[in-house]
């Protein structure tokens, strides 16, 4: 298995029952800048290794996370009842931070296992994350999702999809596209297209895919049935 960052490679080979060898790479140049064995508690199922620059995490089934530099060989664990194990990871260069997903909440993280947010109204429409449906913006500050209304005071929303754009360091929700927002000021005009016509609660329906264009300021989405929308202010 490969994993790139920023100027190296690491390449994660076939685990022995109590190691797995690893060797980190040049991407420039091809030289082996190290090659070493992680220990690994033996019967216990690997459930991820990922590497971030000079960061080795690796997390067994049931087990700590252990979160190692690789340079100096220094580990930080972190308990298996504060990290569990997510289905999918994004890694923030910029903030030197990284994201978790799962279960529809999105957490970050920094690299002494500490946990840095968590967001007040930012609950994926998937259980299962799909990073097809969320964007991270090139200066690393937002983060755009395609969301489940979340309210415990209306049980009419327990369906409702919505757009949502959080602030990744505070955790604040700053912007929400959402149908019922519309209907109550009276925008929910369908939207005109080539080939057909949508209402803002339609086009919020199935959402496979979302881009946001941040030159334009413009958010693109596509459904399983084929359609595209452009969303602007």
């Amino acid at each position: 298995e490969i994993k790139i960052s920023p100027g190296i490679m690491l390449l994660i080979y076939v685990h022995a029952p109590d190691y797995v060898p690893l060797k980190i790479l040049s991407v420039e140049t091809g030289e082996l800048l190290k090659s070493f064995k992680h220990n690994l508690i033996k019967n216990k199922k690997v459930d991820f290794i990922e590497q971030f620059n000079e960061k080795l995490l690796v997390k067994q089934e049931n087990e700590n996370l252990s979160i190692l530099d690789v340079r100096t060989g220094a580990v930080v664990w972190v308990a298996q009842s504060h990290f569990m194990t997510p289905s999918a990871f994004i890694f923030l260069y910029e903030n030197q931070l990284f994201l978790t997903f799962r279960s529809r909440a999105v957490h970050v993280w920094n690299f002494r296992g500490q946990l840095v947010t968590n967001f007040e109204d930012h609950v994926l429409w998937y259980p299962d994350c799909n990073t097809n449906n969320i964007y991270i913006t090139s200066d690393q500050r937002l983060i755009i999702s395609y969301c489940k209304v979340s309210n415990p005071y209306d049980q009419t929303s327990q369906g409702e999809a919505s757009i949502n754009i959080s602030d990744i360091i505070t955790g604040k929700c700053i912007a929400k596209i959402q149908a019922s927002a519309t209907k109550r000021d009276g925008t929910d005009i369908p939207q005109r297209g080539s080939a057909c016509e949508t209402s803002v609660e339609a086009a919020l329906a199935d959402i496979t895919s979302l881009f946001y264009d941040e030159e334009r300021n413009e958010i693109y989405t596509g459904n399983r049935h084929g359609l595209v929308h452009v969303w602007s202010s």
